[in-house]
């Protein structure tokens, strides 16, 4: 890379940098977030249970030896607070909040840094506008409180669905929980189950119902703060796509690309992965969810790339293909120029109102006129592009706090502040070629904004991103120490 293209692209890398002036106070808590946001969220909770109803929301159990803690997402959506064996109970008569924390670890700050506890009370009070906070034992006595006394007890709301503490989703989360369930040798609950069972143990009185639905109901909507932060997921999102784009050369690994993205995500501020990252080269994107990223890319074949950010809780989902050589055949610009109008028509119908299947509707009708006097390399390419036409997975799923985010976009009309992508996708079984891209979509008072509409796309724009410097050019690989 010459000196100055070095230059260039490192001073546009570290603009875009975190500030040290905006660095976190020494207790470690959320800025992102308002205390009266996390107060309304709280209050649309007790609206939820009623005046004859409590919720209990527990936190994520930490992690064993040095790993980072990351909060459940339902528990840091209603209070911010990241601290590990936390409990949040809501009373709906009441309309109070109360957080439970262990105790101080002082051996642990003094190794790890500041942990907020309950001793931490009235600095959490003021920080996250919940009404009180008391230690772990306290949770037993108030929920005794909740009436036990002159029956029937209040009833007790708590998530029953899995808990998202990482780069993970409900779906991938109950799938696990089957496979363990599976295993004859496992089997162990999960955290919500056994939460649920200690309480109907030792609290018989209370029926135990879902605070799930609620939860991914008020989830749906994003509010213009939770925007930003997926706004600036996905703008990291692309920034990283398009810098493996750079990296892209036969006999670079798809690991490469990946670490590519990872170092735009980490300089930025990014503390993870928002999911496992695809990076598939010729016939391993087939697969759809390949992860392994082990195999050298091929000259001639296109590699596909879907990769996001942990952002401050928040990810995108972003997705491009690309040729390995720099440049499309005829038979791949094709089939990519369908997949390219197959998205902007879907757009062009997603409006506040309207539904998934009126969007992919209008699309399909949109794409059989688009159709009219193409030419395709071969009969399995036609075949690919007209049962694309009627495939009802190009409209996709939420985006949020997870990358298959909860709540519900099909069957229901959009409304302003639902975040999801628009994924149009074809297979050639024959070839084992499977064509996509992927994009997030907001939707506004108006219409639709593309949030990685900014990612490069269009033939002319992926070919020159292409062929501009990379940063896995920048540096030889280290080979492996000789054997003594």
């Amino acid at each position: 890379m010459p000196l100055a293209s070095s230059r260039r692209l490192a001073a546009c890398l570290l603009l875009l940098g975190p500030s040290l002036a905006n660095a976190q106070a020494s207790h470690g808590y959320q800025s992102d977030f308002s205390k009266e946001e996390f107060a309304t969220r709280r209050a649309r909770v007790y609206d939820a249970v009623g005046t004859a109803g409590i919720a209990v929301v527990l936190g994520s159990s930490g992690v064993p030896g040095f790993s980072l803690i990351r909060q459940s997402n339902d528990f840091y959506y209603l209070s911010g607070v990241e601290s590990a064996h936390a409990y949040l109970l809501l009373n709906g008569r009441t309309r109070r909040s109360t957080l439970y924390l262990p105790n101080r670890d002082d051996a642990r700050e003094r190794s790890e840094g500041k942990i907020l506890s309950v001793e931490d009370s009235l600095l959490l009070i003021q920080l996250t506008g919940i009404d009180r906070v008391r230690s772990l034992d306290g949770l037993a006595r108030d929920l005794v409180g909740a009436d036990l006394l002159r029956p029937p007890a209040m009833a007790l709301f708590t998530p029953l669905a899995p808990m998202e503490t990482g780069n993970d989703s409900r779906d991938e989360l109950l799938a696990g929980r089957a496979r363990i369930a599976s295993d004859p040798w496992d089997g162990r609950p999960s955290r919500e189950s056994q939460f649920v069972g200690l309480v109907k143990e030792r609290f018989p009185q209370f029926e135990v119902r879902d605070l799930s639905p609620m939860l991914d109901l008020m989830r749906t909507i994003k509010s213009p703060a939770e925007i930003a932060l997926i706004r600036r997921a996905t703008q990291l999102a692309g920034l990283g796509i398009m810098e493996a784009m750079r990296s892209t050369s036969p006999g670079v690994f798809e690991y490469q690309l990946d670490a590519a993205a990872k170092y735009v995500y980490y300089l930025n501020g990014a503390r993870g992965d928002g999911y496992a990252s695809i990076i598939a080269g010729g016939t391993n994107a087939f697969m759809g969810h390949y992860f392994k990223k082990t195999d050298a890319l091929r000259n001639g074949d296109l590699v596909l790339m879907d990769y996001a950010p942990d952002y401050r809780y928040y990810t995108s989902d972003v997705t491009r293909i690309w040729p390995v050589n720099g440049k499309f055949t005829a038979a791949q610009a094709a089939l990519y120029e369908y997949i390219i109008a197959y998205r902007d028509a879907l757009f062009r119908h997603v409006k506040p109102g309207v539904t998934a299947d009126q969007v992919l509707d209008g699309a399909a009708a949109d794409m059989r006129q688009y159709l009219v006097g193409k030419t395709f390399a071969s009969p399995a390419h036609l075949k690919a592009v007209q049962e694309g036409v009627t495939f009802r997975g190009h409209f996709q799923h939420p985006v949020g706090m997870a990358v298959h985010d909860v709540g519900r976009i099909r069957g229901v009309e959009l409304q302003p502040g639902m975040v999801f992508t628009i994924d149009p996708m074809i297979w050639i079984p024959e070839e084992r070629l499977y064509i996509r891209i992927e994009d997030v979509a907001l939707v506004t008072a108006d219409g639709v904004e593309n949030l990685s509409g900014f990612v490069s796309t269009s033939i002319a724009e992926v070919q020159r991103t292409i062929a501009e410097p990379g940063l896995v050019q920048m540096h030889t690989p280290v080979p492996p120490p000789a054997r003594r």
